[in-house]
């Protein structure tokens, strides 16, 4: 298991590469390019000299999060062919600097959702909170506008207000698209690419849809195990994998987590994981919490098992932290809750191995 860490970039994070360098057991950072709109080529030079940053400070970039797939890709427009060649180029640019694993998504409009950025916890820290009540009773634009304003005027991934600004005629777009009709998009697109990570050996992994349920009106097929399987049956490549994100598939209590890492595991196609703790007050409302398992509604010990298990040896980084100790930044990623994320795990999988090798 290789502990990472994600980092937005010179000038566009306030957590830097040297805090992250002292976090201990955490070897690289998971990174990505802000500045190229999305369905556009990532530059080779821009590609190498965020790895030339980042090696500079003693780590290592072998995960990319996110290369975002074009909307029209998504709609399956014939405009769609040109992002698609887009995105082989830029895999192919990654492979040149060492990157192995591409985090991506297939959410229609809305990366991840929430509907408070800023949620105040009885202990003064700040965490993120959704809320589907909220989101049944205000209108998408209404929603935006209060993400825009818990963002601190820093970068949210996936939520590029300028393609935002046209969320009536992408909507109404996405009135022919159905579950079935993304499903075959996003297999098209698999078939397209999937070659090209085969053959520069980078593995492509899903973030599953966050929330796990549809959120105005739109499809989503990324919610379980039984849609995720159908998707890596499609496309039967050992390239074709997943990011096992527990914030987002845990939100679901019907969703059991260890029992899908050993499934998919087993499989080979867990490439990235994203582990934390979350909380849910009841079906479609949860926030997200410090990461030990007394603080919220999973038992990360049984998490961390699942991985020992299959031995996985991919990456996993944790995932949004709350604000604590008077931080202020970007919602989720701060570096102090993160970092207090990075060490438990670690200390679980350390605990876990040595009760294998002593007691069994």
């Amino acid at each position: 298991m290789k502990m990472v860490f994600r980092w937005y970039g010179e000038n566009n994070d306030p957590v830097t590469l040297e805090q992250i360098r002292q976090i201990p057991g955490v070897v690289g950072v998971v990174g990505a390019l802000f500045d190229v709109p999305v369905g556009e080529v990532w530059p080779l030079e821009k590609v190498k000299h965020l790895k030339e940053v980042v090696e500079k400070a003693g780590l290592t970039l072998e995960v990319i999060e996110s290369v975002n797939v074009h909307e029209d890709i998504k709609l399956g427009l014939p405009t769609r062919e040109r992002y698609i060649e887009n995105y082989i180029e830029t895999i192919r640019n990654l492979s040149k600097v060492g990157v192995k694993v591409i985090c991506y998504n297939f959410m229609p409009v809305f990366d991840w959702m929430r509907t408070e950025l800023n949620r105040k916890l009885p202990d003064g820290s700040e965490t993120m909170e959704y809320d589907h009540s909220l989101i049944e009773n205000i209108t998408p634009q209404e929603l935006i506008k209060r993400v825009k304003e818990g963002s601190h005027g820093l970068v949210l991934p996936g939520w590029e207000w300028d393609r935002l600004a046209k969320l009536e005629e992408t909507f109404e777009l996405y009135k022919e698209v159905d579950e079935a009709k993304l499903f075959d998009n996003f297999v098209y697109f698999l078939k397209a690419v999937i070659p090209t990570c085969e053959e520069c050996d980078v593995k492509l992994a899903i973030h599953p849809d966050d929330p796990p349920w549809s959120i105005f009106g739109l499809p989503r097929i990324v919610t379980n195990r039984e849609n995720i399987e159908r998707f890596l049956r499609a496309v039967d490549s050992p390239y074709n994998g997943i990011t096992l994100c527990m914030g987002s598939l845990g939100a679901n209590p019907d969703n059991n987590i260890p029992e899908m890492i050993r499934y998919f595991g087993k499989m080979g196609r867990i490439h990235f994981a994203h582990v934390r703790n979350l909380k849910i007050e009841n079906r479609g409302k949860f926030y997200e919490t410090a990461h030990p398992s007394f603080c919220g509604s999973h038992d990360m010990f049984e998490v961390m098992k699942a991985f020992h298990d299959i031995n996985y040896e991919g990456y996993i980084r944790p995932d949004h932290g709350r604000m604590i100790w008077g931080e202020k930044g970007r919602p989720g990623y701060g570096l102090y809750d993160r970092a207090l994320g990075a060490v438990y795990l670690l200390g679980l999988w350390e605990a876990i191995g040595k009760m294998k090798e002593r007691y069994c």
